[in-house]
Order: C-alpha cells, then structure tokens, then sequence
C-alpha cells in the first residue's frame, strides 16, 4: 500500500506569517493538529498544535499575534505520494517525527501522512514501531527520554 492511499488530502495551509490565533482557529475548526507552512507555493515549515502552544506560553505579551514562523519547524521532512507506508514510517523512525509532508512527483505539496493514518488505515503494529523509534533516545538507545516514573 503507498502513502497516497492514506494520506491526509486535501491540505489546509498557512504563510509563516499567519499570526498564531489564526493558525489554531483553522487547527479548531477543522479539527487537525498541523499545517504546512508555505512560502511563495514552497513548503517552508510544519507547524503543530504543540508547537504553538509553548511558543505562546514561553511568550511575552499578546503572544498569539506572533507569526506562526515563530513556532514552526523549518524544513520539514517530506515523502512522495508513490513511496510504500512502510518506507514513510521507517523515515518517520529515522527522523523521529510523528507526521510528513507528502509530495507528488513534480514536488508539488499534495497531503500529510501521520503515525496516526498509518494505525488506522493500514497496520497498527507498524505505527507501533514508529512510535518507539520516535520515543528512543538515540544517545543511549533507552526510551523514554529520561522520564522517570514513581511508585
């Protein structure tokens, strides 16, 4: 099965000039947690529903008008529509990230896939493994990134 089979389409986006309370009025009303940021048709960034929250809690004054450059991730990692679910996910491990940017063949933005489409639309074993490559700790191996429970 390829990514075009299950991945997020068609995409609503934002500049990275949208101030922030845009950006998470779009989230809430479409009911996602993430846009691409597009500069001039180019994917420049992603940003997430938890990077423009710490962006505005960390923030001074009325943070939610500052531009959603402020909280996204620039270059974001991008696959194509053709490549197969299990090639996405392993990039998924590799990168640690939970999401990519989908692009057709002329490069052109065209979906999302996330952890979370490939669970429920193809093999929730598979998520799985991405979920722990996500959560390893590359320097040590361990997962978990330090968290420690108590009894």
């Amino acid at each position: 099965m390829n990514v075009d089979a299950v991945m997020s389409s068609p995409l609503i986006t934002v500049t990275p000039e949208t101030p922030i309370r845009q950006a998470a009025a779009i989230m809430r009303e479409n009911d996602i947690g993430v846009l691409p940021v597009l500069d001039q048709m180019q994917a420049v960034g992603i940003v997430t529903d938890r990077d423009m929250v710490i962006c505005i809690l960390a923030g001074q004054g009325n943070a939610g008008d500052r531009p959603v450059s402020e909280a996204m991730s620039s270059d974001p990692i991008s696959c194509r529509e053709s490549q197969s679910i299990a090639e996405a996910a392993a990039m998924m491990g590799d990168a640690q990230v939970e999401r990519l940017l989908v692009v057709d063949q002329q490069a052109r933005l065209v979906g999302v896939i996330t952890v979370g489409d490939i669970a429920v639309n193809a093999s929730e074993i598979l998520a799985g493994q991405v979920v722990g490559e996500i959560c390893e700790d590359r320097g040590t191996g361990e997962r978990g990134h330090g968290i420690k429970l108590r009894e």
